[in-house]
């Protein structure tokens, strides 16, 4: 067997309109296409990353996130950008807060963490030059 990429990774949000600025506005992810879906009162947002989407998902009422970050399943998503820095000053200034860069000290990469508007963790990454 060989595994090519991801190609997609799936989000409920509780606040649909709320997310979709998050991740088109201040994340900066290109639509890819949108579709309410009647019979699930539901929304599915696909969103472009690199190579890879995000599936926006909106239900009603979806139950809470149990636990951050040490809940079974995903753990956060991380993303690779160019400059760390810039990238954290960029979302500081539209009201997100991130921890402070710290050094990944098996990689030698920096990286720090934001959340996404229902608590997602959000990894940002990038290699040390």
């Amino acid at each position: 067997m060989k595994l090519n990429r991801i190609h997609h990774v799936a989000i409920i949000a509780s606040d649909y309109e709320k997310s979709k600025y998050f991740y088109t506005d201040i994340l900066n992810l290109e639509i890819i296409r949108e579709n309410y879906r009647k019979e699930r009162d539901s929304y599915k947002l696909d969103l472009k990353i690199g190579e890879s989407e995000i599936e926006l998902f909106s239900f009603p009422n979806p139950p809470e996130r149990p636990t951050t970050p040490e809940a079974r399943g995903l753990r956060h998503l991380c993303f690779s950008v160019d400059d760390l820095n810039k990238t954290v000053a960029e979302l500081n200034q539209n009201g997100i807060a991130t921890e402070r860069i710290r050094l990944d000290e098996f990689t030698g990469g920096l990286y720090t963490f934001l959340k996404d508007p229902d608590g997602l963790p959000i990894e940002l990454y990038m290699t040390n030059k």
